[in-house]
């Protein structure tokens, strides 16, 4: 006979459930991705998915005491992301590489699921950004899908600059708002359809996975200096829609800073993670020698979770804070 003991509420919620959320809420960006950019793109996203699981099984197999599981959807999540930050037309073994440092070094080394410190996606991407730059910033300009060029199996194209690369190079070139809303710009296949990110990021919210708190403060923290700094001086910056359209602001903001693993646990640190990881990403984008700044940032606001939840977590019911002081 088993005997329950309190607490008993569940709300009903598992990590294979939020993994396959998130994975819907990405899907339809990834989707509009692969139809623009054609075949390449999806191989590229097939090669990362399959070599992340490969590496997952494989680390399973070495250490059975690692935390998750195989099909709980959190491999597929941090190969879906690393893909969708990469070029469309990238090498297969960029994305597989990726996939396997991401897997190996940045989760299972810690001991698996929900144990590891940084973001693996995000550490994975910086590796191959820092180890093959010139694979890491070969772009490619969307093709319509209608015209039939979408199929083809050919890696060639033509190649272009982002609207954050232009900027970067003081290069005058006019911001189209709408190709960066409809997903016709130049870009990863997770900068290219801001109204797509931004819609399974809110249903996202709507679906509870994640708060308000991370979205918000990481939008605010580089839109708000972007802005008064494109207030003072046009010609300095972009100006604070192409900001926000161009780019992954908005990946990072709802898919990859919202990661529960690596972020702070109250909601006041995740408002100062949210508002430090924003705002790094317009001092690097600005200042720093790489027109995006999402990884970094990432990367080293997880350094400082640790430290954010120390000072931010909550009081425990019936826990005096002058009792400890004395």
């Amino acid at each position: 006979m088993m005997i329950l003991r309190a607490p008993h509420a569940h709300e009903g919620i598992s990590i294979k459930k939020v993994m396959f959320k998130v994975n819907m809420a990405l899907a339809p960006a990834l989707l509009l991705g692969i139809l623009q950019f054609g075949m390449p793109a999806l191989f590229l996203v097939v090669a990362t998915v399959i070599s992340a699981l490969t590496c997952e099984v494989i680390a399973m197999k070495l250490n059975p005491q690692t935390q998750g599981e195989i099909n709980d959807g959190a491999a597929i999540l941090t190969a879906l992301i690393l893909a969708m930050s990469l070029p469309p037309h990238a090498p297969l073994w960029l994305g597989a590489l990726g996939a396997v440092f991401a897997i190996f070094f940045g989760k299972q080394v810690y001991g698996g699921l929900g144990q590891n410190l940084f973001n693996p996606a995000m550490l994975a991407r910086v590796v191959l950004l820092i180890s093959f730059p010139v694979e890491m910033t070969k772009w490619i300009n969307p093709s319509a899908f209608y015209d039939g060029v979408w199929y083809k199996m050919g890696v060639d194209g033509v190649s272009g600059a982002t609207t954050l690369g232009l900027s970067k190079e003081g290069t005058e070139s006019s911001f189209h708002w709408l190709a960066h809303v409809l997903g016709t710009s130049t870009g990863s296949l997770g900068e290219t359809s801001a109204i797509l990110m931004l819609a399974g990021g809110l249903w996202l919210i709507q679906q509870q996975v994640f708060t308000w708190h991370v979205p918000v403060a990481t939008l605010a923290g580089c839109l708000l200096p972007g802005t008064a700094m494109w207030l003072a001086d046009p010609a300095a910056v972009p100006e604070p829609l192409a900001q926000l359209t161009s780019g992954g602001l908005l990946m990072c903001a709802f898919f990859i800073a919202t990661d529960p693993v690596t972020t702070p646990t109250s909601n006041r640190g995740k408002l100062i993670f949210g508002a430090g990881t924003g705002f790094l990403i317009f001092v690097i984008r600005t200042f720093g020698n790489f027109p995006e700044g999402v990884a970094f940032s990432i990367l080293i606001m997880n350094a400082f979770t640790p430290l954010i939840d120390q000072y931010t977590r909550p009081r425990m019911y019936g826990y005096d804070l002058k009792t400890e002081e004395k």
